[in-house]
């Protein structure tokens, strides 16, 4: 045993603190911060065709009450170009503030230049460094790109990704390699390569004028332990805010394991400022699924709120009764359907634990944890579900109607708790 007068208490784990600049993204009367001591935010992309305005519109609805804090869509031809400031009056109709991206490859620099209601209508642009041009025309076209987000003071995401990387930087970056005494692996230079496009094309930009606090940095790839070396290494050479995301990270539970993974090592040593979880959809999938997933692991780390979170056991032999996996989901289901309204009636309900168990072995502890919870009989238990309201045990539950009955209590709960309440203000 360990001795009392001797034994240092042992470290309450957290993420570490960030410290990057922090860039204002704006629209309207809303400004979401992005780095600095403003919270790790949430960012999604649409799949819609973007000439579609109004069905852009509802997806970008869709993913913003999902959690969404900015929402990205792609600005590839001069008719999405056209269809963005509908895009945007229609978000604007429905009460919809959320600030869009434009998503821009190859010729950006003509549609921004051509379209100026189209750079007026967004909050930011992504900017690849590796398809604005070649050659002599990279500069000019990259520079006229810097020169629409000054204008229309924007802030700006120059996003490096690995499959689209600067060729003529990554063969100049090989032959350097070739010429040194003891030459790097290939992925190391690959790694420099993307460090270099996006800190060089960063400090491009502001020479040219622009904030530096208006620049965010991306340098995207698709391996774990790739991502954690390249965001370890630009972190360490560079203040600006950074966005996470692992690219094409997949399908269902290996895109979802893979990001992370990755991205929850990386917050936790304090390297993030805005993620994204790059999910394929499984078939007949909401596109929210991206964003649940990012807002879960931003909560599981502790570093975010946004829904009331469910705890629940596995179950196991004890619990041969799947009456606490049903309450739990139906639990879970109307807590995260209630959220868009609940956020203005009920500020801070996100912050609410709920507690639903099969038996009678972990189940009292568990409950007396959350704010509210239930412990169900498991198999040879006495048909009674005790249930605890902030630690200590409020009633029992008997008979059939337990689960409803422990719904209501949830409900009686929140507005007890959370009713009149005063929103907190999102900088």
């Amino acid at each position: 045993m360990n001795d009392e007068t001797t034994a240092a208490p042992i470290a309450i784990a957290s993420p570490l603190p960030r410290r990057t600049r922090q860039a204002r993204v704006v629209w309207g009367s809303r400004v979401v911060t992005v780095g600095g001591d403003a919270p790790v935010r949430v960012q999604s992309m649409t799949n819609t065709d973007t000439v579609d305005a109004i069905g852009t519109a509802i997806q970008v609805k869709e993913l913003a009450q999902a959690g969404s804090e900015f929402v990205r869509i792609t600005v590839n031809t001069p008719e999405a170009a056209a269809a963005v400031p509908y895009i945007r009056e229609q978000l604007d109709r429905m009460g919809e503030t959320v600030p869009l991206v434009g998503d821009f490859h190859y010729n950006g620099h003509r549609l921004l230049t051509d379209y100026p209601d189209c750079a007026q209508a967004l909050s930011k642009y992504r900017i690849n460094p590796g398809n604005v041009g070649k050659g002599d025309k990279r500069d000019r076209q990259f520079g006229q790109m810097i020169e629409a987000a000054m204008r229309w003071d924007k802030a700006v995401r120059i996003g490096v990704n690995w499959g689209s990387l600067d060729q003529e930087l990554l063969a100049h970056l090989m032959d350097e390699n070739s010429r040194r005494a003891v030459p790097w692996d290939a992925r190391q230079v690959m790694y420099e390569a993307l460090i270099t496009s996006a800190v060089e094309s960063a400090r491009r930009a502001e020479a040219m004028g622009l904030d530096g606090n208006q620049i965010i940095l991306s340098c995207k790839v698709s391996g774990v332990q790739d991502l954690i070396s390249v965001y370890r290494e630009l972190a360490r050479r560079s203040d600006y805010a950074l966005h996470l995301g692992l690219t094409e990270a997949g399908m269902g539970t290996k895109g979802t394991v893979a990001s992370a993974a990755a991205l929850s090592v990386l917050l936790q040593e304090g390297i993030g400022d805005t993620i994204r979880v790059s999910l394929t959809p499984q078939p007949g999938e909401a596109r929210t699924q991206e964003v649940v997933v990012a807002s879960e692991l931003l909560q599981a780390l502790g570093m975010r709120a946004y829904v009331p979170s469910v705890t629940a056991c596995p179950g196991c032999g004890r619990t041969t009764s799947t009456t606490f996996q049903e309450l739990a989901k139906q639990i879970d289901d109307h807590l995260r359907s209630q959220m868009p309204v609940w956020r203005v009636r009920y500020p801070g309900v996100e912050k609410l634990k709920v507690a639903v168990m099969g038996c009678i072995v972990n189940g009292p502890g568990e409950s007396k944890h959350a704010d509210i919870g239930i412990s169900l009989p498991g198999t040879g238990e006495a048909p009674a579900a005790p249930v605890f309201i902030d630690g200590e045990k409020a009633l029992t539950l008997r008979g059939d109607n337990i689960a409803q009955e422990f719904h209501q209590l949830v409900e009686d709960y929140i507005a007890k708790r959370f009713g009149g309440r005063q929103p907190e203000s999102v900088a």
